[in-house]
């Protein structure tokens, strides 16, 4: 299918923008401009989020597109800029500084080629490929034809990436080697299990189809399917026998090319600041020694710490030492079957959802579940995440969590996991934002990684007022992960840009968390492939954690926690610094109210 360049659609759009005076209207179709651009471009995401896209394809990812894109994307930006911002009201002209902001981020990230770095344990197409399924629509016949026409684009998708994967190595931009070693085993997984997942649509049986044009479509797409495995057999072998042997021996973010302007970027973009990398990894030491105090005060609450009174007398790093390999290897705290921690899982996120209505004055229409990370890719995969649904596209939220290797799967991390990933974090925020109805689909699903997951960490302390962190060693949990994200601040800096290996991140994280040697060693490669995403998580909870402080000693005994939850919740996904300019402004007409 040929594809129209964004030049002739912007030709077709500007004189409708000529010909309105209204800046609100020039701005709706400026946005729908983009939004139009990005369906085009990735029709997958799209019919996901409910929207009309072309079926029958996925995402472009040759150079060619990705370097076609990049000129698209500057033309929307001029388009969105040519837009009298003074003229619009100021929600209006939140939406358009915002997306704005967004647009620009691509194109001043683009010239450090993040775009070459195809794969690594947590992604690529060895994960993307598999699950190509998990959010299309199966009801008729045209959705199995639709995926037949999918199949058939992925062989060439799959030697695009291998084209990205060999300029990378030609120009020194490969993920650090130390990640890549469980890359090759996803890729066996796949093959073994001859994705059949993508087989499954072919066995459904469909109102609108006939026995003989179903059995024809199944050959059809058997034959898809083998394919894409032949090509997966050829792309494995590439990445086993040269991507990994000649990626590079550095972790570090600043020794890529154009490396500490990339990091300096990286941490700009997930963070929203523009703290130096001293800065927020001196920020990670104070916060580590905040909670460790705390862990200690908890430690001294347990039934462990009463059962011998010689430990009352041991000195706090002793203490602490000696209790972290209490919780690691007694067999209290874990499951030994997978069905029993999903079990847990799915009792505790009924649990939270009752106190809700208590915490929140709007709640989302849009349900969630619970499910198993994929086997094939669970052994390099972190301990849970969450995949976000579209009520429109009939798909709800998941919360994603991890049963490999139960004995690294500690009962006493799964209240603050859940409140995380679930609600009232994750799910519960994105859902809320993807449910505002005056807003552009754009600004919906806009998700700025700090407010995003700093919410999430909040999240996890409401649980204190959920009366969930009764229990000591629950308690102990919670101040385990922000423990754990306080640590992030510390060794992405450490790692990215203060000269530290990769063994200093592992045997940090070891003295100053409780977590499991295995989940320690995947967070530690999850920071080396994804630089200073980990900062956004600390950095948002501060955040919003002073917000509250300053709302509760202004308003007194007129502060009310749900309203404060649906302002902070009210605008989505926000940059922190406009997050801070808006609640204080509310904190103001509060004040001013009472």
């Amino acid at each position: 299918m040929r594809i129209m360049p964004l030049a002739v659609l912007l030709l077709a759009t500007m004189p409708c923008l000529a010909a309105v005076d209204d800046a609100s209207a020039r701005l709706q179709k400026a946005l729908d401009a983009i939004q139009a651009f990005r369906d085009r471009e990735d029709p997958m995401e799209a019919i996901a989020k409910g929207r009309p896209a072309d079926a029958t394809r996925i995402q472009d990812r040759s150079m060619a597109a990705i370097e076609r894109r990049q000129k698209e994307t500057a033309q929307l930006l001029a388009v969105l800029k040519a837009v009298d911002h003074a003229a619009l009201t100021e929600s209006e002209r939140l939406d358009a500084e915002l997306i704005e902001r967004d647009l620009s981020m691509d194109l001043e990230g683009h010239r450090f080629a993040g775009y070459l770095l195809v794969l690594g344990p947590l992604g690529g197409p060895q994960q993307s490929v598999p699950q190509m399924v998990e959010q299309m629509p199966f009801a008729r016949a045209d959705d199995l034809r639709n995926h037949l026409a999918r199949l058939t684009m992925v062989p060439q998708a799959l030697r695009n990436e291998r084209a990205l994967l060999e300029e990378g190595l030609r120009r020194g931009i490969t993920p650090p080697k130390a990640i890549l070693a469980g890359v090759p085993t996803q890729f066996d997984a796949v093959i073994a299990g001859k994705l059949q997942a993508l087989r499954e649509p072919f066995e459904r049986t469909y109102p609108d189809l006939s026995p003989d044009q179903a059995a024809q479509l199944k050959a059809q797409g058997n034959a898809a399917v083998d394919a894409v495995l032949a090509e997966f057999a050829l792309l494995r072998d590439f990445v086993r026998d040269t991507y990994v042997p000649k990626a590079r021996e550095s972790i570090a973010c600043i020794e890529l090319p154009q490396g500490r302007d990339w990091y300096a970027f990286a941490l700009r973009n997930q963070t929203t600041t523009d703290l130096a990398p001293q800065a927020i990894h001196d920020i990670g030491l104070s916060e580590v020694k905040r909670i460790r105090a705390e862990m200690l005060q908890v430690i001294r609450r347990t039934d462990w710490f009463a059962a011998d009174p010689a430990r009352a007398t041991m000195p706090d790093d002793d203490l602490f030492a000696a209790f972290v390999k209490y919780l690691r290897t007694d067999p209290r705290f874990y499951f030994t079957k997978a069905d029993e921690l999903m079990a847990g899982y799915r009792d505790m996120a009924k649990r939270i959802d009752a106190h809700l209505p208590a915490l929140f004055g709007r709640l989302p229409q849009l349900p969630y579940g619970v499910r198993e990370i994929p086997r094939f890719m669970a052994p390099s995969q972190t301990t849970a995440y969450y995949q976000s649904g579209n009520m429109k596209a009939g798909n709800p939220g998941w919360f994603y969590a991890n049963t490999y290797a139960l004995d690294q799967r500690p009962k006493y991390e799964m209240v603050p996991l859940t409140l995380h990933e679930a609600v009232p974090g994750h799910h519960l925020q994105i859902s809320l934002a993807q449910e505002m109805p005056a807003k552009h689909p754009l600004r919906r699903e806009m998700g700025f990684n700090a407010f995003v997951e700093g919410w999430g960490l909040y999240s996890e302390r409401l649980g204190i007022e959920m009366g969930l962190y009764k229990d000591p060693y629950d308690d102990f949990g919670r101040l385990l992960y922000e423990m754990w994200r306080s640590n992030r601040l510390v060794v992405d800096t450490g790692m990215h840009a203060l000269g530290w290996t990769r063994q200093q991140a592992i045997d940090f994280m070891k003295r100053n968390t409780a977590l499991s040697e295995l989940n320690i060693e995947r967070e530690v490669d999850r920071y080396i492939g994804w630089p200073g995403q980990a900062c956004g998580y600390k950095l948002g909870e501060l955040c919003i954690r002073r917000l509250r402080t300053e709302a509760e000693q202004r308003l007194g005994a007129a502060f009310d926690l749900r309203a404060f939850h649906d302002a902070v919740l009210g605008e989505g996904a926000l940059p922190l610094s406009v997050l801070e300019a808006r609640m204080k402004r509310w904190i103001d007409a509060q004040a001013t109210a009472r």
